[in-house]
């Protein structure tokens, strides 16, 4: 095995790219764990927020960013190689903005940030990027309306648009969480409040944890506003006490 995983672009004899699936462990690394959720009118990201030390600041610790003022992300894995990942990521939506004078869809930009981490997969000076981004947004529909978009884009340079979807360290089992809910009922089918306390839930089944607002961080859009924001801490606590109440 050691021979052929010293170099990225170097296939085993069982056709496997060590230094890929390398990349998929780093992700889980930092022990987070994202959701991303797409509703009938609006998509939601919910990941951890995890201070490491008792010296910093909180409000300095963030795994969800704007792209674009429409676009936004959550960013699991390696915390450097995720921010350097954002920068590419904004520089092309400014460039797409600069030649076509609009904004960038979320498909297509998800579609070039995949095309982006597949190259570094190819050539032996270069190594992925060891984190999983969520992408969500509003896509302008061919009939003129727009509708949320959920994308994963991982080391590999694999990029779907899903219904609900999961990054880190627990990401099985929050698949099959997810998975169990849509047997029940369409997730597309969810509104806007049921999108957030559905991955909240999520996050804290999978972790057997119960949360307090400060210890999450919620991404949002929604049809009537198309920014992409961040709830705040007071708003956070009245989910999580709607869902404690319920349960």
């Amino acid at each position: 095995r050691a021979q052929y995983d010293r170099y990225i672009s170097i296939f085993s004899p069982e056709g496997r790219l060590y230094q890929v699936e390398y990349a998929f462990k780093a992700i889980k690394g930092p022990a987070l764990t994202s959701v991303g959720i797409r509703g009938e009118k609006c998509a939601v990201v919910v990941t951890q927020r995890k201070v490491p030390d008792k010296l910093l600041r909180p409000e300095t610790v963030s795994h969800v960013f704007h792209v674009t003022r429409n676009i936004g992300c959550v960013i699991t894995g390696r915390i450097a190689d995720g921010k350097a990942f954002l920068a590419r990521a904004r520089q092309e939506a400014s460039e797409y903005w600069g030649k076509y004078g609009c904004d960038i869809e979320p498909s297509v930009l998800a579609k070039r940030l995949a095309d982006i981490a597949q190259l570094t997969t190819q050539y032996v000076g270069s190594r992925p990027m060891g984190v999983a981004l969520l992408l969500v947004g509003m896509e302008l529909d061919e009939d003129g309306h727009r509708s949320p978009r959920l994308f994963k884009v991982d080391p590999a340079g694999s990029v779907l648009g899903w219904s609900a979807t999961a990054a880190g360290q627990k990401e099985t089992e929050a698949l099959n969480y997810l998975e169990k809910k849509q047997r029940s009922g369409k997730l597309e089918q969810l509104s806007f409040d049921e999108a957030v306390m559905l991955a909240i839930s999520t996050l804290q089944s999978v972790l057997s944890s119960d949360f307090k607002a400060p210890e999450l961080e919620v991404g949002i859009v929604t049809e009537d506003n198309l920014r992409f924001r961040l709830l705040p801490e007071d708003q956070i606590d009245r989910y999580l006490t709607t869902i404690a109440e319920r349960d």
